[in-house]
């Protein structure tokens, strides 16, 4: 009898490891950082991603962020530059939220670079607080709150942002969802394609150059992207319509949009999946081949000249929320089944 409880003592201990290591493999726990202006995300023990809100930043950022098997999809510049990586578009920074034209002022664009006499030209979005930090076995929530100010300080808007950290196995999902709030008389949003949830990936996910090329923000600034060593290098978007590459996506409205490659042997997809409820739905895609992966619901015109104005128009006090659903997907591409489910769920 005693040899009989012993096994089933075992056994019993030995169910119970398995499960707590299924947990822990699941796990999603948030280490709050204020020394050091972060909040470490870790699955499983892992880091996943930050949330970076230094002074040196003119807005937070998600900074980096792996696959579940650790591989980084994000460029390092300007933080932690890599060998053979682009260093345009220096407000390019892990994954972000912010506008290009807001009563006239650029958030989109504005960073370290822009010259002192031309910084009151752009806006800044300043963390204030973290109000939430959850750990969780299947989820984690971070929630804070912004300000969106002028070169002075003045706040346009207040914002309360909601990061939903989720997934497991294979895929990692953040729903990031904010509620922007008017603390001036009046608060526009106009037409621009500087906008609005964007991602500055690693290398392998751009498409490969053909040549140099300069861009331009919405103040008709240029930016010189160089032709670079292709390999390596070969991200795929695609789109809920079943458009693909650069060319195919940008600027066409869209439910969601991929961005797939393979590196170092694993085969990885990223995408951006917008909500129904959102001003602007469905949002365009400011998709680049050099590297920006951007899904904009302001823009409209910006995009195509035959579409209508766009305008969001906020009196003081009024709210405007902003549901995105952010995935990634390692060890094989994800299928439009797949991500048109995840949308559906959303």
């Amino acid at each position: 009898m005693n040899k009989l409880l012993l096994f089933c003592t075992a056994c019993f201990a030995v169910a119970t490891c398995l499960s707590l290591q299924g947990c822990e493999e699941n796990s999603i726990k948030l280490v709050v950082d204020e020394d050091n202006t972060k909040v470490d995300v870790l699955y499983g023990g892992k880091l996943f991603t930050s949330y970076l809100y230094p002074n040196d930043l003119e807005k937070p950022v998600l900074y980096p962020l792996y696959t579940a098997k650790g591989t980084t999809v994000v460029r390092g510049f300007p933080r932690d530059p890599r060998q053979g990586e682009r260093i345009d578009h220096p407000h390019h920074v892990g994954m972000w939220f912010n506008y290009g034209d807001i009563n006239g002022l650029d958030f989109w664009n504005n960073s370290f670079a822009i010259p002192a006499d031309r910084k009151p030209n752009y806006g800044s979005i300043r963390h204030r607080r973290i109000t939430k930090a959850e750990s969780g076995t299947e989820r984690g929530e971070l929630a804070v709150e912004c300000d969106w100010v002028d070169y002075q300080g003045a706040v346009l808007l207040k914002e309360v942002v909601s990061y939903i950290f989720s997934g497991k196995g294979d895929w990692r999902i953040i729903d990031h969802i904010t509620t922007l709030t008017a603390q001036q008389d009046t608060v526009v949003f106009a037409d621009s394609k500087e906008g609005l949830i964007g991602i500055r990936v690693d290398r392998a996910f751009e498409e490969p150059s053909t040549g140099p090329a300069i861009f331009l923000d919405a103040a008709g600034n240029p930016t010189s992207v160089p032709e670079m060593n292709n390999e390596g290098v070969n991200g795929h978007y695609r789109n809920s319509e079943g458009q693909e590459t650069e060319k195919g996506v940008w600027g066409k409205p869209a439910h969601w949009v991929s961005l797939s490659a393979e590196k170092d042997g694993e085969k990885i997809t990223l995408a951006i999946i917008d909500h129904v409820d959102n001003p602007g739905y469905p949002a365009h895609s400011h998709a680049r081949g050099y590297g920006l992966f951007a899904h904009n619901n302001l823009g409209s015109k910006s995009f195509n000249s035959s579409d209508p104005l766009f305008q969001l128009v906020l009196k003081r006090g009024e709210s405007a929320t902003f549901r995105h659903r952010i995935v990634i997907k390692t060890n094989g591409f994800a299928t439009d089944e797949e991500l048109n489910k995840l949308e559906a769920g959303f």
